[in-house]
């Protein structure tokens, strides 16, 4: 068993694929009309037969308390892996991307978290 598919809860499609395509660098695989929504997979550049993220409309009252809890709370939606967290904390930095926390050495393991603009903390991790 892998897992082959994530989902994430964003406010707005259209402003989170525009994020996490031209911003994060994510490459668009899929984008399928359903109904007032769309089907949106997203998957790493270098692993685009990888595990694929879908920006899942918030649209359900529990998403959207569960999305609002967890961000007030400063716990980020999910992880993703960076090579050189540095690089890429100041690539971020430039786009202007906010961040709650810079680079901070864990243990074996240095984080960062940052806001999509979506209504998600999210975190990057160098192992």
């Amino acid at each position: 068993m892998k897992i082959i598919v994530t989902s994430l809860f964003v406010q707005d499609q259209d402003k989170a694929l525009e994020f996490y395509t031209e911003t994060l660098g994510f490459v668009k695989k899929h984008d399928v009309p359903m109904g007032k929504f769309r089907w949106i997979a997203l998957v790493s550049p270098d692993e685009q037969d990888g595990t694929e993220l879908i920006l899942e409309p918030n649209e359900h009252p529990a998403a959207k308390e569960y999305q609002k809890k967890i961000f007030a709370e400063g716990v980020p939606a999910t992880m993703f892996g960076v090579a050189d967290i540095h690089k890429e904390y100041n690539r971020l930095l430039e786009n202007g991307v906010k961040f709650t926390m810079e680079p901070t050495k864990m243990g074996e393991f240095t984080i960062a978290v940052f806001d999509d603009t979506c209504g998600n903390l999210l975190q990057i991790i160098q192992k």
